[in-house]
């Protein structure tokens, strides 16, 4: 389940502030800033190409990514991205130092399987997604590409919990203090039936009303 690597070429950013940044977009790169590890913030360039591809991927904000300057390497999480309001192009990217088994927090996509052979979605029972990412605990260089739910032997009242699902052996969930829900697998006729009684209080209470108004009459 490992992700491909996203890899920044960078360019260390002399001029800051607003026209700096400016600067830097119109010369077709993202501003953006990398922080953390104990060192000093410094501002720096990724190509916009890069980051485009990069946010593509789909899990962006979910992975590491190693930035390349001058020939040196360094491993960071991407903390933040701004997207401009109208072109929906990114404008800014903060970037966070870590290394590769520094343990991080990172929410994880949950995925499910077998929604085709559920017994209880083909009694008409609908899956109903409590939880679509995961927050772990996890070493930066070994983050899972997604988290596999298995509803395939699920009846309608069922559940998945976070305990159903397999973990890296490195990698545990910032909930620890409960067996958290991740699924269930609910009922359609349940929902109807709570329809009904809703439209039912509806007309007994127009009734009333009538009633008193009839009263007064």
């Amino acid at each position: 389940m490992s992700k491909k690597q996203i890899s920044f070429n960078v360019e260390v950013r002399e001029r800051t502030g607003t026209g700096g940044a400016r600067e830097a977009r119109n010369n077709g790169f993202v501003p953006g800033v990398l922080y953390g590890g104990g060192d000093k913030p410094v501002a720096i360039n990724l190509r916009l190409a890069e980051v485009l591809k990069a946010i593509e991927t789909g899990h962006f904000l979910s992975s590491t990514a190693t930035l390349v300057h001058k020939g040196e390497k360094q491993l960071v999480i991407p903390q933040a991205i701004q997207m401009h309001p109208i072109t929906d192009r990114p404008v800014h990217v903060d970037l966070f130092r870590v290394t590769a088994n520094q343990k991080i927090k990172v929410e994880v996509p949950v995925h499910f399987k077998g929604e085709d052979v559920s017994p209880g979605l083909k009694k008409g029972g609908t899956l109903n997604v409590v939880r679509h990412n995961v927050e772990l605990l996890v070493p930066a260089g070994h983050i899972p590409e997604f988290l596999e739910a298995d509803v395939s032997k699920l009846e309608v009242g069922d559940n998945i919990k976070i305990s159903d699902i397999k973990l890296p052996s490195d990698a545990e969930p910032t909930i620890n203090d409960r067996d958290f829900t991740i699924a269930t697998i609910a009922g359609r006729v349940a929902v109807s039936d709570t329809d009904g009684d809703e439209d039912t209080d509806t007309a007994e209470a127009e009734g009333e009303a009538a009633a008193e108004e009839g009263g007064e009459d």
